[in-house]
Parts: C-alpha cells; sequence; structure tokens
C-alpha cells in the first residue's frame, strides 16, 4: 500500500511532465507569494479551538462541542472535491480510519464547498467519516486559514475548467490552506500543520502516532 507522500509524488511527477511550463510557473509563483505574506498563519499548538457547527453532506449539523465529548478530534480542512491533493489526503484518510477510531478520536475534514459538492466529495471517495461544509469559509477564518485567489491564478483555473465559484457558491475566490489539527477534549490544540503549500500534507498514519 502506497503513503499519501508517495501517492503525491507521483501525482507530481504526472504533472510536471503533463502541465505546461507557464501554468506550473504562477502556480509556483502563488505558493511563494503565500509563504511570504504576512496572512492566514493558522492557529497553533496551545491555541484554543474555535467551537464551530457545520452541516455535512446530508445537511445535518454537526458540532465540534458534540464530537468534543467523544476523545479528541482531528480537524482537516481541503480545498475542495476539485483538488487532486485532497483528494488523495482523504482516500488516505479514509485508509487509516479503523486505526483513528480504534484511538479513540473522530475525523471531520471541511472545505468551503457547498453540501451538494461536499456530498460528490464524500462520494467519489467512499468515505465513511463526516465532511463538512464551511460556506464563505467562516470556520477557516477563525482557524486564520484563508486567502485570496490571485486575479493570475483563477484565470489558470478557469482555463483549467476548474470552476471553484460553482464548488463553493460563491463568486469571492477564497481558499483555506490545507491545513490540520488535532483537538482535546478540553478544546485546545495539541498538534497543527498547516503549509504554505498545498502540495504538502502530513500523512495521516504520523497524525495518528500524535493522538
Amino acid at each position: 500500500m502506497s503513503t499519501l507522500l508517495e501517492e503525491i509524488q507521483a501525482y507530481q511527477k504526472q504533472f510536471r511532465q503533463k502541465a505546461p511550463e507557464e501554468k506550473q510557473r504562477l502556480m509556483a509563483q502563488t505558493t511563494a507569494e503565500l509563504a511570504a505574506s504576512d496572512g492566514a498563519k493558522g492557529l497553533t499548538v496551545g491555541d484554543e479551538a474555535p467551537r464551530f457547527t457545520l452541516p455535512n453532506a446530508s445537511g445535518q449539523s454537526v458540532s465540534l462541542e458534540d464530537l468534543l465529548q467523544n476523545g479528541p478530534v482531528i480537524v482537516t480542512f481541503y480545498r475542495g472535491g476539485w483538488c487532486p491533493y485532497c483528494n488523495l489526503e482523504l482516500r488516505a484518510y479514509q485508509r487509516e480510519l479503523g486505526k483513528i477510531e480504534a484511538n479513540g478520536a473522530t475525523l471531520v475534514a471541511i472545505s468551503p464547498e457547498t453540501p451538494d459538492h461536499s456530498l460528490s466529495t464524500q462520494e467519489k471517495n467512499d468515505l465513511a467519516f463526516q465532511v463538512l461544509s464551511d460556506v464563505e469559509n467562516v470556520v477557516a477564518r477563525q482557524f486564520d486559514l484563508v486567502f485570496d485567489m490571485p486575479d493570475y491564478l483563477i484565470d489558470v483555473y478557469k482555463a483549467s475548467g476548474l470552476d471553484v465559484a460553482g464548488h463553493n457558491g460563491n463568486e469571492d475566490w477564497q481558499l483555506p490552506k490545507p491545513a490540520t489539527f488535532i483537538i482535546q477534549p478540553s478544546g485546545k490544540i495539541s498538534f497543527a500543520d498547516v503549509p504554505d503549500d498545498y502540495t504538502k500534507r502530513t500523512d495521516p498514519s504520523a497524525v495518528i502516532k500524535l493522538l
């Protein structure tokens, strides 16, 4: 069984071979600009996690407060079901879901997509954990993860047929960084990974060891 890191490396190799150089350059430029900016640095270890209630793919409300009654919660923010790196990560978490639950923890994934698109993401990846819709990035903003996509990148995405606005149900072209947190029953964050580079993800097995 491949690890998430191996799957990402395989995808990146394929992308570098097929994608136009200008597209690769602009996407790398966005990552560099995001890393250099002061915004969206994310909450960190020791911070109190914002309490949230969000709809799942079926439209039912899921609250962090309720989930924390049962033990630690892994919260992973992803950009959307249109993002290949996010899909690889979500499927990797699905493979490890038994171990997560055996450790007494709950996993939820959050994106700015509408519930309909969250449902599509859940079904496409055969996910048995909660996929929540944070329309308008309200919760992602509380976790300090939201950034504005630059105009040149919006053009790249549109040219590639990626309808981010359609997935999110608005035209604000804002995304969360793909971040992962472990939140303890006390509400404190005990692990935080907030990469500037959306192709960098923490392997779920490493997160499980920290439970």
